[in-house]
């Protein structure tokens, strides 16, 4: 049973031109992998729970800011390891230097037996649509072209 995963791609509009934004996740094994591995704020779906209320939760627990506004569907895509993502669009704005993530902890060093905690995002970034189909990880990008499509159908 593959795991299902929610989450908002937050875009504006700055002189003309989209910007999008993503997070990097926190923690060891990515703090020094920049290409393809930046996300949309996303997170399990709880049981029952409904997958927009689920996407907006975790949006503001991996960045400490609540979004508001209309929310537009971009369907589902299938990550790597089988993982399904759901995922919604929304217009609005924020100061990604003032994100505040919740933490995870892990083994580090692995086997060490020292249990540490670490964010699950430790940056998050605006970016134009030609960076961000760079730095998002493979298996998402696919939410950018249907975004691009929905805001040229307006």
């Amino acid at each position: 049973m593959p795991l299902h995963s929610a989450g908002l791609l937050l875009f504006r509009l700055r002189d003309d031109h989209i910007e999008l934004f993503l997070a990097h996740p926190g923690g060891p094994y990515w703090a020094k992998k920049d290409a393809g591995v930046w996300t949309i704020p996303k997170g399990l779906i709880d049981e029952g729970e409904d997958p927009l209320a689920a996407a907006r939760r975790e949006f503001a627990e991996e960045t400490g800011h609540a979004i508001d506004g209309d929310f537009t569907p971009l369907g589902e895509l299938k990550q790597k390891g089988n993982k399904i993502v759901h995922a919604w669009a929304v217009a609005g704005d924020l100061d990604a230097d003032t994100i505040i993530s919740n933490t995870y902890s892990i083994q580090w060093p692995p086997n060490s037996g020292q249990w540490r905690r670490f964010p699950e995002v430790d940056r998050a970034g605006w970016f134009g649509v030609d960076e961000a189909r760079v730095k998002i990880l493979p298996g998402q990008a696919e939410f950018i072209d249907r975004l691009l499509t929905l805001l040229d159908a307006n």
